[in-house]
């Protein structure tokens, strides 16, 4: 390793630190806005941590910074969006599965929470309504995060509000993968051991935005650790112990992590054959712990986006 990339990554992680204190403010109508474009919270979470890094490195490539911070993060997620929804269509047509599918198509159709679902409408019509009457941009700031004319967002509303409709279906319940069951016993058990067992060697733990460890005895040291047992340096000690449990939500299945009587984190986990590939921890996720919390009927506490905040905050 050279000697300078021991610097290189200090100044990069002060750096971002500096991005994120005038940025993260607006990461609850960012997640807000990826939520309505998603139609999914695990998407919209993601999406978020994607588009704040984007547009970390975007930032770094200006001239001079945005005037406007909030229509310029729209206008960040805006254009990944839109990317991706052309690369998988490029994707799907070059690999001759047929013709595109509806823009963020899904087996199921959801509620939003503002009772409007827009999975119908076209990528530029659901951006431009979700824009102009949730967020309330004026035709000008929706031109500029869209990258197109007034005149285009004028006709891209008028197309997309006539197709607005509110249609539900029924979820099918989802079989459970065994591993996922047996590591939720071994969990409450506090068997570490048995832990590593159900994961592939090359598994990860991720704590999207925040910390990635790598292989199954990173994760023996680190997060799994702590998490059952506390910091072996004394800087963090469980009092309570910690029990999972297995929920499904929106025709998914979830791991929720209780630490007494509330939600500490929930977690999702893929699976590959008979064993966990890759944990995904939201604890540093508010706006998705509570809505899947509140959806669920659990309480949960908040842990803000980073784990320096502060202590938690409670919410039934």
């Amino acid at each position: 390793m050279s000697p300078a990339a021991p610097d290189l990554g200090a100044a990069v992680q002060q750096s971002w630190l500096r991005f994120l204190d005038v940025y993260e403010p607006l990461r609850p109508e960012l997640y807000r806005y990826c939520r309505h474009l998603t139609r999914s919270p695990w998407d919209a979470e993601d999406m978020a941590q994607d588009t704040l890094a984007r547009a970390y490195v975007t930032l770094g490539c200006l001239s001079e910074p945005p005037p406007n911070p909030r229509a310029w993060l729209f206008r960040v997620a805006s254009n990944l969006w839109l990317n991706r929804l052309r690369q998988a269509r490029e994707t799907l047509l070059g690999d001759g599965f047929g013709p595109e599918p509806a823009a963020g198509q899904e087996l199921r159709a959801p509620r939003e929470a503002a009772g409007t679902l827009l999975a119908q409408l076209s990528p530029q019509e659901r951006a431009a309504v979700v824009l102009k009457d949730v967020f309330e941009l004026s035709l000008a700031e929706v031109a500029e995060a869209l990258s197109t004319s007034t005149g285009a967002i004028k006709a891209a509303l008028h197309r997309g509000r006539s197709k607005l409709t509110d249609p539900e279906q029924a979820e099918p319940e989802p079989v459970a993968p065994a591993v996922l069951d047996a590591f939720c016993e071994a969990f409450n058990a506090r068997d570490l051991d048995r832990l590593i067992e159900l994961m592939l060697e090359s598994s990860t733990l991720e704590f999207p935005g925040v910390l990635v460890e790598y292989g199954a005895d990173a994760l023996r040291a680190g997060s799994l650790h702590h998490t059952l047992f506390g910091c072996p340096d004394g800087q963090y000690v469980v009092a309570v112990p910690p029990r999972a449990e297995l929920r499904v939500h929106r025709g998914q299945y979830v791991l929720l992590w209780w630490l007494g009587d509330r939600v500490d984190a929930v977690v999702r986990a893929e699976v590959e054959g008979e064993h966990i590939a890759r944990l995904k921890n939201y604890r540093h996720a508010p706006e998705l712990t509570r809505e899947v919390c509140a959806e669920l009927g659990v309480p949960f506490s908040s842990h803000g986006y980073r784990p320096t905040r502060g202590a938690a905050n409670e919410n039934q």
